[in-house]
Order: C-alpha cells, then sequence, then structure tokens
C-alpha cells in the first residue's frame, strides 16, 4: 500500500506540474515565451495590415491569433486533449532514462569520477572563467544539436522509428500545444541520445577542468535556450510564418524553418531536422527554405494516413500496429521458386 501511495503522491506533483507549465521557465510554454512570441505575432500582423487591406481574412489581431481555418479544424483540439493526455501518463518513463542515459555517458566521459567525491580544482575566475563557461555552454548544445539532428534523421528515415516520430507530423494545423503531440517511444529514442551527448560533454569538462562549469543562465535556464525560446519558439508550431533574410535563415532558427520541415508538399519532405542550428541541414544537404508559404500545407502524406489518428488513444496505439507490421514483413522468409527450364535455379522474394 505504501508503494502505491507514494506512486500516487507522484502522480499528483507530476500532475500540479503539468498544470503550472506556464509558470515554469523550463518549459516552452512559459508565459514569457508565449509573451514573447505574442509580441512577434503582433509585429508581423501589424505589417501584413499596413500592407493590405485584411490579413488572411481576419480583420482584428486576435482574428490573426486565432484564425477559424485552424481553430474549426478538429487537429486543433485533439492536441489540446493530447498535451494533458501525454503530459500526464507519458513523462515518468522519458524523464528516468534521460538521467540514467545522462549519468552513464557522464561516467564514461570522466574517467569515473564522481562530480560530489572526487578532488575538485578551483573553478577559474575572471574572463578565464567567464570564457570557460560560455565555451563550455556553446560546446554543450552544439554537440546536442548535431545529435538531435542525427536522431531527427533517423526519426524519418528508418521505417520502424518513422511509425512512431508521423503521430508529430500528424497535426493538419499548428498551435504552440501541437509541439507536444508526440509519442513517448519518440520521445525516449531522441531523450536518451540527447542524454548521452550532454553527459559526456559535462564529464569531459570535469576531466579537462577539475570542476563542473555552471553554465550563464535566466531564471534558472542556460541563456542560449532562453534567446532560443524567447525569440519566436512558440511561433514554430502555429500558423504565423516568419523567415529570417537571406543567408540568416541558415544560421539562426526560424518558425518557417521547423514550418517547412513540417509540410507534406513533395519538395519539403525530410528537410530542415536541425532544432536550433540549421548549418546542420546546410552541411548535410537537408536545408530548404521557400520565399513564403503557399506550398506548405501541415501533415503527413497519404500513404501514412494520418486521418485515422483523430483521438488520443489512436496517436498511442496506432503506431505501434503500423511497427508491427514492418516487423512482420521483415520476418516473412523468402519463398524458394523451382529452377524452370531457362534458368538452372532462380529465388524470388515476394
Amino acid at each position: 500500500m505504501e508503494q502505491l501511495s507514494s506512486v500516487w503522491d507522484s502522480f499528483l506533483n507530476h500532475a500540479r506540474y503539468v498544470f503550472t507549465s506556464p509558470l515554469d521557465p523550463t518549459n516552452r510554454i512559459f508565459y514569457v515565451y508565449v509573451g514573447s512570441s505574442l509580441l512577434i505575432a503582433f509585429a508581423i500582423y501589424a505589417v501584413k495590415r499596413r500592407n493590405a487591406s485584411h490579413v488572411d481574412g481576419e480583420s482584428s489581431f486576435l482574428g490573426f491569433l486565432f484564425p477559424r481555418k485552424v481553430w474549426n479544424h478538429p487537429s486543433a483540439w485533439l492536441d489540446i486533449r493530447y498535451f494533458f493526455f501525454h503530459k500526464l501518463i507519458g513523462h515518468f518513463l522519458i524523464l528516468g532514462l534521460l538521467a540514467g542515459s545522462a549519468a552513464l555517458s557522464y561516467q564514461w566521459a570522466s574517467g569515473g569520477l564522481d562530480p560530489n567525491n572526487s578532488p575538485r580544482a578551483e573553478p577559474l575566475v575572471g574572463w578565464l572563467g567567464a570564457l570557460a563557461t560560455f565555451t563550455y555552454m556553446l560546446i554543450l548544445f552544439l554537440i546536442m544539436d548535431f545529435i538531435g539532428y542525427a536522431a531527427h534523421y533517423l526519426q524519418h528515415k528508418v521505417p520502424l522509428l518513422w511509425q512512431f516520430h508521423k503521430v508529430h507530423h500528424s497535426a493538419e494545423v499548428m498551435h504552440p500545444l501541437s509541439n507536444f503531440r508526440e509519442h513517448p517511444i519518440d520521445n525516449i529514442l531522441y531523450n536518451v541520445a540527447i542524454g548521452f551527448g550532454a553527459g559526456a560533454v559535462t564529464g569531459f569538462a570535469f576531466r579537462l577542468l577539475g570542476y563542473q562549469p555552471n553554465m550563464p543562465a535566466l531564471l534558472g535556464v542556460p541563456v542560449l535556450m532562453f534567446l532560443f525560446n524567447v525569440g519566436g519558439y512558440n511561433l514554430r508550431h502555429s500558423h504565423i510564418w516568419l523567415r529570417w533574410p537571406g543567408v540568416w535563415s541558415k544560421v539562426f532558427p526560424s518558425p518557417a524553418h521547423h514550418h517547412v520541415h513540417h509540410s507534406c508538399h513533395p519538395d519539403h519532405l525530410d528537410k530542415n531536422f536541425a532544432f536550433m542550428f540549421p548549418f546542420w541541414d546546410v552541411l548535410f544537404g537537408t536545408y530548404i527554405m521557400p520565399e513564403d508559404n503557399r506550398d506548405v500545407k501541415f501533415g503527413v502524406t497519404e500513404k501514412d494516413k494520418g486521418h485515422e489518428m483523430d483521438t488520443c488513444m489512436k496517436l498511442y496505439f496506432l503506431p505501434f500496429r503500423d511497427a508491427w507490421r514492418i516487423l512482420k514483413k521483415k520476418r516473412r522468409p523468402s519463398s524458394y521458386q523451382a529452377p524452370d527450364a531457362d534458368a538452372a535455379s532462380r529465388h524470388s522474394v515476394k
């Protein structure tokens, strides 16, 4: 009974955390990040209003933020229901695996040093200390983003992994809570990979410096991540198009970069995998950035049958069905066809 009580208390604590997400700086929908996205959205609205008599058929700013074409779509409301369903159920396992993978890779990279009990060097001070902390933060985010790029690429290219990742891409309209339309198996792969990267970089830093640098932070969030979040993060999953001009779109992340990634237009499929740094896409040939969003259409292609994923339970369980079908197909033995008169032997794979 004590164990059941402990699990229940843990669930209630997690539920409180979910319902207070807008007050948590580590959450993507922290009110400061949402507010900054609203300010950027208003600037876009003002420019469009100045250049046209209407904005996407809506004359008011509220109409621009909440257009009927988005909020009359069942996909928008499914994302709201799924946010609470997934957050309350799926994240216990994910957070535990993330912490475990980071701890394992830290032990490997640090040579088994314990940050709490191992002899520690005095932290660098002055400009050397600042250089060490900023360098550590930059390397950490570069490595994590590269690993995230690679994991994201595999989620698209490996058919078995795609069955779980397509849950995220099945959204046919987007708003900030669409960010959380993710399958727990998908989360586990991505977060475990990121955890290994973070643990390894931290372990190497401790081994090199003799102490673990503290990243410069705002409201408890690393500065680089805080700036990324206030720079319009919540427009990445939205209907509001914003791209940086020229070469800047290849260096700094923009909402448009991710909109194109979510597009099922043939030219946009399997493009723009990077999370923070688009230059990974440029480097590996997966970058594309159209001038406007006229060809951007959210959702999956017809062969993935995104229309089937119309409830929270289906978002969770249909990927298992589709993944099992792939596994069964791979396990099916090749059939043997007897030799005919024209060939000594022939094997036929059906």
